[in-house]
C-alpha cells in the first residue's frame, strides 16, 4: 500500500532538485564585446565616445540594442517615451513581471560604462538563460530607458511623472525633450499613455557601477544599494552693490562675490557637521557684471544637497538659510534661493532584495557591502510603482561621466552574475 506520505516526499525530492540544479554564469567575453561594440556608436576621432540622448550615435547605438534584443528572443518595442522594452514570456502569463535594465546615453563627453553595463548585462542574462533553457514562471521586461542623463526621461514617463513642461528643455544636441522622443520612435503627444499602474510589475533590478571610489578603494566586489539619495537644487543670488574697486574703502563695500565665498564655506561646515553621508555642493558660479576693475555687485550660483532622508536635506537648507541671513546682516547684501525640480524624494530599496541580492553574491564567493547611490537612477522612479534593489560593481579609481571611466570585465561579469541570480530567486520566491 502506497504511504500518504508519498506526495509531500515527492514534492520535497523536486523543491530540493530545484534549489540544487546548477544556476548558469553569463558569458565574461561576450559580455565585455558588446561593451566595445555598443562604443564604436558615438566613437570620435581621438577613440572617446560621445553619445548624448536624440544624438545621431543614440540612434545607432539604440538600433544595435535593439538588434541584440532581438537575437536574444525578446519581443521588443519602444514606447511612446522612447523607452526600449524587451519582453521575454514565462511559464504563468498572470504572474507580473521582473523588470531589469538600465541606459546607453551619456552625458558629453562620458565614459563607455555608465548605465551601458546595466543594459548590456540585462541582456547577457536573458541570452544565459535562453542557452541553459531556463524557463521562469514571471514574464521578464528588459528596460532601456531613453535619456537617463537629461532629467531620467524615460523612467519618469513610465511612472507618470514627466511633466509637459519639461517637453521643452533643449539638450545639447540642439533637439527640445519633445522634438527628441520623437526622433528616438516616440510619440511626445501620447506620453500618458506609457504611464504603467503601481504594482504592475514583481520587482525592478538596476546593475550600474558605482561611479564612486569606495568598492575599489575597499577591494570590494559588489555595493548593495540600500537607497538613492534625494536630489535638492536651488538658484541662489547675492545682491550686493556694484561700485569702483579703486575708490571704494574695504569697509564700504558690499561685495557680492564675498559674500558667496563665506556662504560657500558655510555650505561645506554645516554639511560637516552632520553624522552620515550627505553632500552639500556649489557646483556653479558667476559674478557679474564681471570686469576686473568692478565690485561685483551681484553672484548668481548653485547649491545642492543630497541625502538619503529628506528631513536631514531640509535641516541642512535651514541652517544654510539661516547663516546666510547672518552674512546679509554683516555685509549688507541680499540672498535668495530659487527651488528648481530636480529629484528631490530619495527611493529606498526593497530590503528583500537587499538581501536576495547579498545571497546571490555570498554564493559566488564574492565580497559585499551596503551603501547608497549618491547619483541619481532610472532605479529611484521605478521605486514609485514596485519594489527596486540595485547592484553595484566598481568603479576604477572612482571615476565617472569621464572618457576615463572603466571597470573591468571580470567586475561586470561578477554583478551580471548576481543579477542572474538574483531574478532567479525572486522568480521562485515571489
Amino acid at each position: 500500500m502506497r504511504s500518504n506520505n508519498f506526495v509531500p516526499c515527492l514534492l520535497l525530492l523536486v523543491s530540493i532538485q530545484l534549489y540544487t540544479q546548477e544556476i548558469p554564469e553569463v558569458d565574461q567575453d561576450r559580455l565585455e564585446d558588446t561593451i566595445y561594440m555598443l562604443a564604436k556608436h558615438g566613437m570620435m576621432e581621438n577613440g572617446e565616445t560621445n553619445r548624448v540622448a536624440f544624438s545621431d550615435a543614440d540612434l545607432q547605438g539604440r538600433a544595435y540594442i535593439i538588434s541584440l534584443m532581438q537575437v536574444s528572443g525578446l519581443e521588443v518595442s519602444v514606447d511612446f517615451a522612447g523607452n526600449i522594452i524587451g519582453k521575454r514570456k514565462g511559464r504563468n502569463s498572470s504572474m507580473k513581471p521582473i523588470g531589469f535594465g538600465s541606459h546607453i546615453d551619456m552625458v558629453p563627453n562620458g565614459g563607455n560604462y555608465d548605465g551601458c553595463v546595466g543594459s548590456l548585462a540585462a541582456i547577457e542574462v536573458i541570452r544565459t538563460l535562453n542557452e541553459a533553457g531556463i524557463k521562469t514562471e514571471h514574464p521578464l521586461e528588459v528596460f532601456i530607458f531613453s535619456n537617463e542623463e537629461g532629467g531620467v526621461m524615460g523612467s519618469r514617463a513610465l511612472v507618470g511623472e514627466l511633466k509637459e513642461d519639461a517637453l521643452g528643455v533643449v539638450n545639447s544636441t540642439g533637439y527640445s525633450m519633445r522634438e527628441g522622443i520623437n526622433r528616438l520612435g516616440g510619440n511626445a503627444d501620447r506620453i500618458p499613455e506609457v504611464e504603467r499602474p503601481e504594482g504592475s510589475l514583481a520587482a525592478f533590478l538596476e546593475l550600474h557601477i558605482e561611479q564612486g571610489g569606495i568598492l575599489d578603494k575597499e577591494g570590494l566586489d559588489i555595493g548593495v544599494v540600500e537607497g538613492i539619495v534625494g536630489i535638492n537644487w536651488w538658484d541662489v543670488r547675492v545682491s550686493g552693490f556694484a561700485n569702483h574697486a579703486g575708490t571704494t574703502p574695504m569697509d564700504l563695500r558690499k561685495d557680492a562675490l564675498l559674500a558667496a565665498a563665506k556662504f560657500i564655506i558655510v555650505v561645506n561646515e554645516e554639511t560637516l557637521k552632520v553624522k552620515g553621508n550627505q553632500v552639500g555642493t556649489v557646483g556653479r558660479i558667476s559674478a557679474l557684471p564681471g570686469a576686473p576693475n568692478v565690485i561685483p555687485g551681484e553672484v548668481q550660483m548653485s547649491l545642492e544637497i543630497r541625502d538619503l532622508s529628506s528631513e536631514k536635506m531640509d535641516r541642512l537648507f535651514k541652517a544654510m538659510k539661516m547663516r546666510a541671513e547672518a552674512i546679509e546682516r554683516e555685509m549688507g547684501v541680499a540672498f535668495s534661493f530659487s527651488p528648481i525640480d530636480a529629484n528631490p524624494s530619495p527611493a529606498l530599496t526593497d530590503p528583500e532584495i537587499r538581501k536576495i541580492i547579498a545571497e546571490a553574491a555570498g554564493e559566488l564567493g564574492l565580497s559585499t557591502k551596503n551603501m547608497q547611490s549618491g547619483a541619481g537612477h532610472d532605479a529611484q522612479d521605478m521605486s514609485r510603482i514596485t519594489p527596486v534593489g540595485m547592484i553595484f560593481v566598481p568603479s576604477v579609481n572612482g571615476i565617472s561621466h569621464s572618457p576615463k571611466e572603466y571597470t573591468s570585465p571580470e567586475d561586470m561579469a561578477n554583478g551580471a552574475n548576481v543579477l542572474l541570480r538574483a531574478i532567479l530567486k525572486i522568480d521562485e520566491s515571489w
